[in-house]
């Protein structure tokens, strides 16, 4: 068997912490996953309020933060996957999200 055929298993989610600079996942096999909070700029502009109001989705395969509508994958954190929302669907967002 090759490196590419081997079948990778992706852990749930137990729980998420959003620090100033960092999105921190601990999984249920025991590893935690802590990456750049400019990867998801969604995060990164949040408030704390924000950032703190998340759920875990589909029994724990990703997170969503209503507040700020973004939805994080584990298997996308694993991957090392960062925010693949477009400039401008992300300037739009931020507009929107600053009218009265």
């Amino acid at each position: 068997m090759s490196f590419l055929d081997r079948k990778i298993e992706i852990p749930d989610a137990l729980s998420v912490v959003v620090g100033d600079d960092s999105l921190s996942v601990e999984l249920r096999d025991g590893r935690a996953i802590t990456v750049p909070l400019l990867w998801y700029p969604r995060l990164e502009n949040g408030s704390k309020a924000e950032r703190d109001n998340w759920q875990l989705i589909g029994c724990g395969e990703g997170i969503h933060w209503p507040d700020l509508d973004e939805d994080i994958s584990i298997a996308g954190l694993i991957a090392g996957d960062a925010s693949k929302e477009s400039s401008a669907s992300f300037t739009r967002w931020l507009e929107n999200r600053n009218k009265p």
